[in-house]
Parts: C-alpha cells; sequence; structure tokens
C-alpha cells in the first residue's frame, strides 16, 4: 500500500478525486506530511471525516521507526532503516557547526554495484533501487531527527549507499519533491548528488533542469589509480569525468565538488597532488579531501588506512600552492560505523 511519500502533489490530487474527495485538500496534507511539525500533524488537519479516516489508514513509512539508531560522541546520528520487503537502508544526520542547523546523507540503493575497493557498501553486493518514496523516506526520517536535536536539516547529499546515477529517474522524482516549494521545500541549491563518475548520468542529471550541486568521486589522479580503485573507472577515464563536471557547470552554473579519499602509500603522495591540481587548476572546482574511515579488508583482500597527517597535509599544502580552492571535510560518526555500508553490513552479520 501507498504512503504519502509515494505521490508527486498531481498524483495525489488524482487519488482524492477517485477516493471521492476535493483534490484541494492534496496540498496541505503532504506539506503536513513533509513539514514533520509534531505540533501540526497531518492527523490534526482540517479536513472531512471521511477523509481522515481514510489517511489515519495509510502506511507510516519506512522512515517512521528506524531499526537501529546510533548516535556518536560528536552529534552525527546514523538510522538504519527497514523497508516493506524486509531489505535496510542507511542515511545519517550530522550537525553543522552551527548550532542550529544539520546536513543529511541519503541513500539511492540498497547495496551497491560499483565495487569501490575501499568501500564497505560494495561487500554487500547490489539488492536492487530504491523507489523515490522511499528516498524521501529517508529525508522526513532526518528533518525529524534534526528537529529532536534541536536543529534544522538544512542541506541533503545523496552520498549514502548506492550509485544515484544509476538509479537516476527515482533520484530525480525523490528530489522534486524534497526540493520543491510546494511540498519539502529544502531548495535546489541545498542538494548535491555524487557520483563515482558515471558520464551518462552527469549528462542526465544536467539536462534535468534541477540546478543542484554535483560531487564527483574522483579518489586518483590518473586513470591507473583509479581503476585500482574503482572498477567503474575502466569504463570511464578522468579526463572524460571532468569533461562531463564541465559541461555540468557550464549548464547548471554550480560550481562542481572533486571528492577525494585520502588514503596511505595509495592515492597521497605529493605527485600525485600535483597531477591532481593540474587536472583541476583551470577549472572552476573545489576539491573536498576525505579522511579514511577503514572498513576491514576490501574485495580485494587488502587492509587500506588512513593516509597520516604529515601526508594529508602535505597533499592539501601541494593543492592550495596551485591555488587550488581546497579543504578536508571533517569526519563525523567514527565510533558508530558511520563509513557508508558499515551498519548495515554489522547489523546483517
Amino acid at each position: 500500500m501507498r504512503t504519502l511519500s509515494d505521490y508527486t502533489l498531481e498524483e495525489f490530487q488524482r487519488e482524492l478525486v477517485g477516493w471521492g474527495f476535493k483534490p484541494s485538500h492534496a496540498a496541505h496534507v503532504l506539506r503536513a506530511h513533509y513539514a514533520q511539525d509534531p505540533d501540526r500533524p497531518v492527523s490534526a488537519l482540517a479536513v472531512p471525516r471521511p477523509l481522515a479516516a481514510r489517511l489515519e489508514g495509510m502506511p507510516a513509512g519506512d522512515g517512521r521507526n528506524p531499526s537501529i539508531r546510533r548516535r556518536a560522541g560528536d552529534g552525527t546520528c546514523k538510522l538504519l532503516l527497514r523497508l516493506e520487503d524486509g531489505r535496510t537502508v542507511e542515511t545519517v544526520l550530522m550537525p553543522d557547526h552551527r548550532d542550529d542547523r544539520a546536513a543529511g546523507c541519503v541513500s539511492s540503493q540498497v547495496g551497491c554495484a560499483m565495487g569501490c575497493d575501499f568501500c564497505a557498501t560494495t561487500k554487500t553486493g547490489f539488492e536492487r533501487n530504491l523507489t523515490a518514496g522511499e528516498i524521501v523516506e529517508q529525508f522526513l526520517a532526518l528533518r525529524r531527527e534534526a528537529r529532536v536535536a534541536g536543529r534544522r536539516l538544512q542541506t541533503l547529499v545523496f552520498m549514502g549507499m548506492g550509485e544515484p546515477m544509476l538509479n537516476l529517474e527515482a533520484v530525480v522524482a525523490a528530489i522534486r519533491r524534497i526540493a520543491a516549494n510546494d511540498l519539502g521545500a529544502l531548495g535546489w541549491r541545498q542538494v548535491t548528488v555524487s557520483t563515482v563518475g558515471i558520464v551518462p548520468g552527469i549528462d542526465a542529471l544536467a539536462a534535468s533542469g534541477l540546478n543542484v550541486h554535483l560531487a564527483v568521486s574522483l579518489h586518483g589522479p590518473d586513470d591507473e589509480t583509479r581503476r585500482a580503485l574503482i572498477p567503474a573507472g575502466r569504463r570511464f577515464g578522468v579526463e572524460e569525468i571532468l569533461a562531463a563536471a564541465d559541461r555540468y557547470q557550464a549548464r547548471t552554473g554550480r560550481p562542481v565538488t572533486v571528492q577525494y579519499c585520502l588514503l596511505k602509500g595509495v592515492n597521497d603522495a605529493p605527485a600525485q597532488a600535483r597531477q591532481l591540481a593540474q587536472l583541476v587548476g583551470a577549472r572552476r572546482m573545489h576539491v573536498n579531501l576525505l579522511h579514511y574511515n577503514p572498513t576491514g579488508l576490501s574485495l580485494r583482500g587488502l587492509a587500506y588506512q588512513p593516509s597520516p597527517d604529515d601526508a594529508s597535509q602535505a597533499f592539501l599544502q601541494e593543492l592550495r600552492e596551485r591555488r587550488v580552492v581546497a579543504h578536508f571535510r571533517r569526519s563525523r560518526g567514527d565510533d558508530i560505523e558511520a563509513a557508508c555500508g558499515q551498519l548495515r553490513r554489522r547489523a546483517a552479520g
């Protein structure tokens, strides 16, 4: 049975007509659903009693009661949501540097097929795509968690389990509901979609007209290094990915972020920093350096380790000396297995 998160505004208007009610009720029912305000719930809306009874009988949604909730010492909260078919998906709330704000991270698939060698999600394989409604449910769960923590969910990144570009239809549909003023009202500029570099997906996202932010997980400045870490690199090379990022930036006006996770002895050498600087230096792109959260043995039997502090700082310095805008993303939730896929894999084991 469908939840309110499964409907667009137009679909719910048609549903109401089919139930025998005025379509004008659809907007304020869905707005109340997306607001997640305990003082103004859907059940308290001034709608005809038969409609109220119908709404009361609808499922609450996958995000209403997380099967696992882990809260870190730094305030990061990781949720494991159990879907209707019994599968599970992770979503994370991260406190902002401002006391009244938080950022959210949502998944687009159950598992992942990309096979990135240093990622925990890939160890469980790919199971299925999430529906737009299941993605929306993650957003609503995070909005509730933020409210309980005295914060407001300010930004959302598609950087959890799965490759968003391989489930782009559902991702775009979910973003339209989450960001648009008539439903979630988060705002287009508050949403970032991250990809390992699926070039047709980057172009399709640009063509969607959403004008959200794009992040590209590069993790290597050359094809050889990148292919060892990310099997998708065998299909799309570094230059081809960055050319797609150039097209995205030109079409949307949104500066692209390059994600780069530093791994000890793999991609953290000064020469590799110089290679990266040469790639992005002429582009109006920002480099987001990531501290690695170890996940045990990889699919290839390797035990990746985070880059030491001195090597990490030297890498950052090399970039900045070449006028690349770069900084480290703050590491979050190490004590609750907040790296993508860790909690789900532990719960399944």
